[in-house]
C-alpha cells in the first residue's frame, strides 16, 4: 500500500510538472501519453488536483495551473525570503558587486532579490522587478543552462551548462559584468524550483574570483532550499 500510495503521488506531481510547463495545457489524453500511464489513471489523478484547486479543465478540456498553485508559492515566498536574503546580503559584501536572485516568466528573466554591497562607492544598482530576455545577460544564460539540454541550444548556454555558471560582459550594460549560476540543475529533476544566483560588477573584475564565490554560494542556497 504504502509504495502504491508514493507512485501515486509521484505522477500527481509529474503530471503538475508537465502542466506547468506547457503554456496552452495539456489534454488527457497527451497527460496520459507523456506518463506513460491509462487515461483512467489520469482523469483520477486530475480529479484529484482539480479537488485541491490545483488543477482547472478550459472550456476545450485543456488542463491548466488552478489558483490553488498562486495559494501554495505565497507561502513559498516568505520562506525563499529567509533563506537567501542574508546570503545575498554576503554574497554582495565579499565581491563588493550587486547580487541577484532572478526567475523565468515566459521568455524573460526577472529578478525578485537583490543586494548591494555596503563598503563600495562605484556599483551597479540590480533592481528588484529589472527583466531582460532570457538569451541576454548571466542570470538568463544560467537559467537556460540548468534546463535539460535541446538542440536549439546557443552555445553560450550550452558552455553554461558544461561550465556550471554563466558569465557575460557589456550585454545588458556597457562596461558591466555578470557572473550567475542555476539554483536547478538539469542533471536532478527533483529540485523544481527555477532560479539563478548572481551578481553585477562595472570595469575590471577578478573574473576567477568571483566565480567561485557565486558557486559556493549558489551551492550554499540550494541546500538552505531544500531544507538540508
Amino acid at each position: 500500500m504504502a509504495s502504491t500510495t508514493l507512485q501515486t503521488l509521484d505522477r500527481g506531481l509529474q503530471a503538475l510538472t508537465m502542466i506547468a510547463q506547457q503554456d496552452a495545457g495539456l489534454s488527457i489524453a497527451e497527460l496520459a501519453e507523456r506518463l506513460a500511464i491509462h487515461r483512467t489513471i489520469v482523469y483520477r489523478l486530475v480529479a484529484t488536483l482539480e479537488g485541491h484547486g490545483l488543477v482547472i479543465r478550459g472550456a476545450k478540456g485543456q488542463l491548466r495551473l488552478g489558483a490553488g498553485i498562486v495559494a501554495l508559492s505565497s507561502r513559498f515566498e516568505p520562506q525563499l525570503r529567509d533563506a537567501a536574503q542574508p546570503l545575498l546580503e554576503r554574497l554582495a559584501d565579499e565581491t563588493g558587486a550587486a547580487a541577484h536572485v532572478s526567475v523565468p516568466q515566459g521568455e524573460e528573466c526577472v529578478a525578485i532579490m537583490s543586494a548591494e554591497p555596503k563598503n563600495t562607492l562605484l556599483r551597479v544598482a540590480y533592481r528588484i522587478g529589472s527583466r531582460h530576455s532570457l538569451t541576454r545577460g548571466a542570470a538568463g544564460i544560467a537559467i537556460l543552462s540548468g534546463r535539460p539540454e535541446r538542440r536549439a541550444d546557443p552555445a553560450d548556454v550550452r558552455a553554461a551548462r558544461s561550465d556550471g555558471f554563466s558569465i557575460t560582459r557589456g550585454q545588458l550594460q556597457t562596461g558591466a559584468v555578470g557572473v550567475a549560476c542555476p539554483l536547478h540543475l538539469h542533471d536532478d529533476p527533483s529540485f523544481k524550483f527555477e532560479a539563478s544566483l548572481g551578481v553585477v560588477t562595472l570595469g575590471q573584475a577578478d573574473v576567477n574570483g568571483l566565480t567561485a564565490t557565486v558557486m559556493a554560494h549558489a551551492r550554499e542556497l540550494r541546500t538552505r532550499l531544500r531544507g538540508q
